[in-house]
Parts: C-alpha cells; structure tokens; sequence
C-alpha cells in the first residue's frame, strides 16, 4: 500500500489543506464546553441575560466558523481522494494492458476486474476518511484531555486512564483484523469469478440444464464469503460495545468525583459539566476513530491487493539476440517448444517451419493440437520455451513489443467488437484510417452489404460485444478491422467459422488478391477453407505431422486424410 502513495505527489496542496481545515474545526469545538462552563457559572448563577446570549451568540460562530472549515476539508479531502484512485486506477489498467498472456491467465480475469472496481473503490473511501479524521479525532481527543487538565487536574487523571485503555481496544482489534479482511477480498474474487463466469456461459448452462448445480456453487461461493465477512464483522463490533463500555464507566466515575468536588467547594457546577462535555466529545470522535480504522483496515489491505498487481512484472522483456534467422524469410520457426505455466507437459513440440513473404499458410489440426498457441507465438503473446521465432530474420524477442504488433493484424477466435460506431470499431486497427480505406477493408472482408443495410451506414452504432450483430457479421467486421491496419503479416485465426462455403470462398479470393500482398496465416479446421494454401501446417497433439500442400498432403499425411475425408463425406461433397 506504500508505494501507491507515490501517486499522492500531486494532492500534496489538498494533503495539507484538508487536515489542516479540519485541525481548525477540531480547535473551535474544543472552546464550546468552556462556553459552556461560562454561560452557566457565570450568566445562569447571576442571572445575566445579556451575557448568556452573548455566550450563545459567540457558540452559534464558532459552530459557523466551524462548518465552514469543515467544508473546505470535505471538498479538498474528496479531490485528493478522486485523483488520486483515478490515477491509480489508469496506471493500473496500463499495467495489466503491458502484462502478458501468460500473467493474466495466472492472475484470472475476475480477479483482475475486482482489484480495478472493488478494491479501488475501497482504497478511495480509505484515503477520503484518513485525510478528513486521521489527525482530527486523535487531535480531539488529546485536545479534550488537555482542556481538561486546564479545568481541574485531580478530575483529569480519570482521561488520562482512560484514553491508554481506549487505544489498546482499538488498535489491537485493529491488528487482528487487517489480515482477515485481506481473506474477504479474496473470498470476493471466487465470488466475482463464478458470476462472470455464470454470465458468459449463460446459454452453455441453460444448453445442458446446469442451473441447478451453478446456483449450488454460486451459493457456496457467497457461503464462504458471507462467514468470513461475519467473523470479521463480529471482531470489528467488540470495538464499540467496549469503547462505550469504557467512557460511559469513565463518565460515571467522573461525575461522582465531581459532585463530590463541587459538594466541598473546590470546583463548579459549570466545570463538571465542561469535563462531562469534553468526555462526550472523546466518545465522540473514539467512536469516529474506530470506524476509520475499520475502513483504513480494509482500505490498507484493498491497497496491498493493488500493489500486488503492480509487482508482478511482465515476462516479456525485449532481449538482445543474435539474429541468426533467414531474412529471405518473413517468418521462421526454430525447434521451438512451448509449456504454458503450471503445465505438466509441452503444448507445443520441436515446431519448425519457414515462411516466404506473400505466402498464405494453413494451419489444421484436431481440438488441442496447438493451432492457436502456435499463431500467437508470431506475435509474441506467449513467449517460446525452447527454440526460436524469427520474423524477417530478426528473434521476436528483440522486438519492441509496439514494433512487432505493428507488423500484424490479428482476428481471434472469439469476435470482439466495443460499443461505438462501425467506423470507431474500424479504427482499431487503424487509427487515421479514411472511410476510404475503411470501405475497403469492409468490401475484401466480404462485409458490404451489411454495410448496406444499415441506415447510418459507418455511423452505425454496434452495441457492447456486437450483440446486435449474427456471429458471421461480427467476423466479418473484425476481418476488416484488421484488413485496415494493412498488416505485413495477417492472422485468421478460425475467424470464418460463422461464415458460409461461398462467403468464405469469397474472402480468402479477396485477401488472396490484395494488392501490398501480405503474408498470410489462415487457421481452422475445415479443409475446404485452406486447401489453396501456398502451404498447409498440419498439428496434433502439439507436434507437426505434415507439412506441405493440399495435394501433398492427401498423399503423405494420414491425419490430413482423415480430417479431409472425415469432412467430405459429411458434407455431401
């Protein structure tokens, strides 16, 4: 939590601002039990109007001055807090934007969305309270005692009892309850991911009737949550009972000495009743304390869950190398082998191949066989455990991870589109792209007429996901919004699915005849969509069984025979 404060540097006017203007507050309502005192010593025991309502008048000011030092607190406390967690919040997602694919699977994408929305919200609450009551209330609570002592020292060593007594009850429930609210967040996460995960799958769960099971373990998740929340909440509620406990016993000791002291003339009416109200006042701001320290609890340990985040590093570091890689080649493979972490085994094994420049490549292979971890090396989205990649001869590793992307226009497996128009989406890929270049990209990607069909045209708005899309327009666009970037390298990852024989037909005919001529790497798993292939990669179970073309292979390859005839005979065809 510590080192978050770095990001603190630039409220360091309103760090200082608001406690001070609460530190003046505070000063102000120390006066009033004095006030008090003298209305009562003074202005009821002589019967003097005139001076009661001057001392009435003079707390109505002090309550004024008070409330406006008090608003200036709020305002610059909310500022520093506000900024402070949007600051954090926006490094924090350029982190997790810098990590790899291999940390954010380690991390978990619910655990993740929890530490940017939950824990940062509680971190901005924490800082909000500590800047307005951290030194406040101990400042009050000090300052009472203090005052005290100036109204009568032998009534004082009751305070002076009293508030050690206070703040071992409060900080020791503090300590024990930091790291139990660090196990809450993570309890949350368990929480957090199984409804994601519940609301992504939900027609995969309505498909093979599961409702009843996900509700059993959805609930088991809240079950576990919902204990450790009650353990914590009843460690957190001794604090009040016992502080209460402590004042009203001290309030009660010290009215009985005082009306003992002021049965044998040695102190006032109106002095009992000051060291009552600067008791009151104690309670008070202990009670305010201890739920600060609550929050600042659950803030710290929300914090140290962010910074957690922030120390884990990306794996992905641009190396020096001696590109030794053939640079007649734009994409060249070396014995490389591929283990995902915490896997027992490889996912990919001695993976050699080389590519010329304009060369469309196909990749087939059985689910599992490694298709998509393969194209995702080119890009360097996982980084190789063995063995080499080269891209126009250079290892990518010695890529800036910018550079590299640069050079690639990626359609995944799942079609993902942001909410915005047809043209923002468009964009992505590049970012001064004309509604030229836009219109045709669209028209390679064989999406023109669903163009057409939209009454706003580019200004069409496609909604969060591109759910008011079919899943073959979704591909489509997202063909497109990688056409635009004009990649020297363009990745089809299973991205025609959706599509039909003739659409797809159609498209690989379109990209085929681009004019800047890209290298090309198309995978899927229907044998229709690469057998024009210049070459065909064909996997299983991670290793390459066949490499070669459409022909070549039905002579040489058993497991592209299979596949092919498998398919063929499905089909009719």
């Amino acid at each position: 939590m510590g080192k978050l404060l770095r990001y603190m540097k630039r409220y360091t006017k309103e760090c200082i601002i608001s406690p001070l203007f609460k530190m003046l507050e505070a000063c102000f309502e120390l006066f009033v039990p004095l006030v008090v005192a003298n209305i009562i010593d003074v202005g009821i025991a002589n019967g003097d109007k005139g001076y009661v309502i001057k001392m009435c008048l003079l707390m109505a000011l002090l309550g004024l001055i008070g409330l406006s030092c008090t608003l200036v607190a709020q305002y610059f406390a909310a500022k520093a807090a506000v900024g402070f967690t949007k600051d954090v919040r926006s490094s924090l997602f350029k982190h997790i934007n810098s990590l790899s694919y291999t940390e954010a699977d380690t991390l978990g994408t619910s655990t993740l969305i929890t530490r940017m929305t939950s824990d940062m919200n509680q971190v901005q609450t924490g800082v909000n309270l500590t800047l307005r009551l951290l030194m406040r209330s101990p400042f009050i609570v000090f300052g009472a005692m203090i005052m005290a002592f100036t109204v009568d020292v032998k009534s004082s060593w009751i305070f002076a009892v009293a508030i050690p007594l206070l703040s071992l009850v409060v900080f020791g429930i503090m300590c024990g309850t930091i790291p139990l609210y660090k196990k809450v967040q993570n309890r949350l996460d368990k929480v957090t991911g199984t409804a994601r995960e519940n609301l992504t799958g939900v027609r995969v769960i309505r498909a093979f009737g599961k409702e009843e099971y996900e509700k059993r373990k959805f609930h088991s998740s809240t079950e576990e949550l919902n204990k450790i929340q009650l353990f914590v909440g009843k460690i957190s509620a001794i604090m009040n009972p016992a502080t209460y406990a402590i004042v009203n016993i001290s309030i009660a000791i010290l009215i009985w000495c005082g009306a003992l002291r002021v049965d044998g003339g040695n102190l006032t009416q109106g002095e009992v009743i000051a060291l009552y109200n600067y008791m009151s006042q104690i309670l008070v701001e202990l009670i305010k304390l201890a739920s600060l320290i609550i929050t600042m609890t659950k803030s710290v340990a929300c914090g140290n869950r962010v910074q957690a985040i922030f120390d884990i590093k990306s794996s992905q570091e641009v190396i020096t190398c001696e590109n030794t890689g053939n640079s007649q080649y734009k994409v060249e493979f070396r014995n490389v082998n591929l283990r995902y972490k915490g896997a027992s085994e490889n996912s990919l094994d001695n993976i050699s191949f080389s590519v010329m420049p304009g060369e469309t490549v196909g990749i087939i292979g059985g689910t599992g066989s490694g298709k998509t971890t393969l194209v995702n090396m080119i890009g360097r989205f996982y980084d190789a455990t063995e063995g080499e990649v080269f891209i126009d001869g250079k290892n990518v590793n010695s890529y800036e991870l910018d550079t590299l992307r640069e050079k690639l226009g990626i359609v995944p497996q799942t079609a993902v589109l942001f909410k915005g128009t047809i043209r923002d989406n468009m964009k992505w890929g590049n970012e001064n792209a004309t509604d030229d270049e836009i219109l045709e990209a669209i028209r390679i990607a064989q999406a023109s007429d669903v163009l057409a069909s939209k009454e706003n045209g580019l200004d069409h708005i496609i909604e969060q996901g591109g759910k008011n899309l079919s899943g073959g327009q979704r591909q489509r666009f997202t063909i497109a919004r990688a056409l635009v970037r004009k990649p020297e390298i363009l990745i089809l990852d299973d991205s025609s699915s959706a599509l039909d024989y003739q659409t797809d037909a159609n498209l690989r005919k379109s990209i085929k005849n681009i004019d800047y001529k890209p290298t090309v790497f198309i995978v899927s798993q229907r044998t229709a969509s690469i057998q024009h292939a210049d070459k065909i990669i064909v996997l299983d179970d991670g290793e390459i069984v066949g490499i070669g073309t459409h022909n070549e292979l039905l002579e040489g390859c058993l497991v592209y025979n299979e596949i092919y005839s498998s398919q063929f005979k499905r089909e009719g065809e």
